[in-house]
């Protein structure tokens, strides 16, 4: 071993510790310039924050009051919350947005799948092809699914359609950056197995790469099924029908105990694919390992 390289291990008590840091100050402080680094950091963060709340009008007393109160008056009107002989309708628009959800999540997971490889630096590894790649996916997860289904409602008019393409687009380009991180991260041991097996890259990619990452893959994609749900119901807002629909209209006409008996059903539905989808994701783990 190099003797520059030997490293000496001491063991001190805490109190033998703070001895040395009352007689030698100077060593246990941080280099000056580190110091006005970090309140030169620490006063930008604050002076950024306090810009963003002034200009916001955060600090308006009177318009914050004003909110509140009418807050108070809208809770009031929401409880207790009713269905007043629609529920059969809300229950078939939940039914259309969970359908959106599914459907948009599907679509944009299995188009997720090849683009994720297609990503991943260890399997394509030309540097001009990953970068533009990589650019895509960003482009289209920057452009939020609301935008998108504005889009899509001009091109294939209203409807559930609009909501379905909106997601499939926005969550496809999110999904494929989430799976090629995960591809770049797997163990190498596996992959060099199969390819001393005599395997081809296909081989390789559905032997040694797609087992280990389909537990991460299901459960991104889960997740993404609980969030697109409550991302449907936005959606609907703008025409892509489900339940978001109903809910904008009844806002739109003060029937706040009907609005209140939509959140309540979103909510519970929320829940339900919450709890079903903890339980998928462990058993597919389980099965796995």
């Amino acid at each position: 071993m190099n003797p520059a390289m030997t490293v000496i291990s001491v063991d001190l008590t805490p109190d033998e510790i703070l001895s040395a840091r009352d007689r030698f100050p100077e060593i246990f402080k941080l280099p000056r310039v580190e110091r006005l680094r970090r309140a030169l950091g620490s006063a930008v963060f604050l002076g950024l924050t306090l810009y963003c709340l002034t200009r916001t009008g955060f600090f308006n007393a009177d318009q914050l009051v004003t909110g509140l109160g009418k807050l108070g008056d809208v809770l009031r009107f929401m409880l207790p919350p009713a269905h007043n002989g629609w529920l059969g309708e809300f229950l078939y628009a939940i039914l259309e947005t969970l359908a959106m959800a599914f459907l948009g999540t599907l679509l944009a997971s299995l188009a997720a799948v090849p683009l994720g490889f297609l990503g991943a630096k260890n399997v394509v590894a030309r540097w001009i092809f990953h970068f533009g790649l990589r650019r895509l996916f960003d482009g289209i997860r920057g452009v939020d699914a609301l935008i998108w289904a504005l889009v899509f409602v001009n091109v294939v008019g209203l409807g559930p359609f609009a909501g379905i393409l909106a997601i499939a687009v926005s969550d496809a380009g999110t999904l494929a950056k989430l799976f090629a991180e995960a591809i770049e991260n797997v163990d190498t041991r596996p992959i060099e197995g199969v390819r001393a097996s005599g395997a081809g890259r296909v081989q390789v990619m559905r032997f040694a790469i797609f087992p280990q990452i389909f537990p991460v893959m299901l459960s991104n994609a889960l997740y993404y099924f609980e969030s697109n749900t409550r991302s449907a119901t936005i959606l609907g807002v703008v025409g892509a029908g489900g339940i978001g629909l109903q809910l904008s209209d009844r806002i739109r006409v003060n029937n706040w105990d009907e609005a209140s008996f939509i959140i309540c059903l979103i909510l519970i539905t929320v829940f339900l694919i919450d709890t079903l989808s903890k339980e998928i994701r462990t058993r597919v783990i389980r099965n796995v390992h």
